[in-house]
């Protein structure tokens, strides 16, 4: 579970990113959960986006994709969408403390 402060910093890392997984008319399949499983292993974040002629809002589509993946919802805006996974074996992102 991420933390505002973590969630504002993926933000900020997110706005220089460029979208990678499109949803399209065909819905959610098991191509798009393939392909954003392998980006979030090479990168830990990706922005997806869910176009006009998708059956599903974004905020369906990126509860889908994330529990699927194991991954964590940072944003949803519009039709983007942001998700974070940390890498377990090489770690790229630094992550802000969590208060205790």
């Amino acid at each position: 579970m991420l933390t505002s402060k973590q969630r504002a910093y993926l933000r900020g890392i997110a706005n220089s990113i460029d979208t990678i997984v499109h949803i399209g008319k065909g819905g959610m399949s098991d191509t798009i959960i393939k392909q954003a499983d392998d980006a979030l292993t090479a990168r830990e974040i990706i922005k997806g986006k869910c176009l006009e002629n998708c059956e599903l809002t974004p905020r369906e589509s990126a509860e889908i994709i994330a529990e699927k993946v194991s991954a964590d919802v940072v944003q949803v805006i519009g039709s983007k969408f942001v998700l974070y996974r940390p890498n377990p074996d090489e770690p790229i992102i630094k992550l802000p403390k969590a208060k205790k």
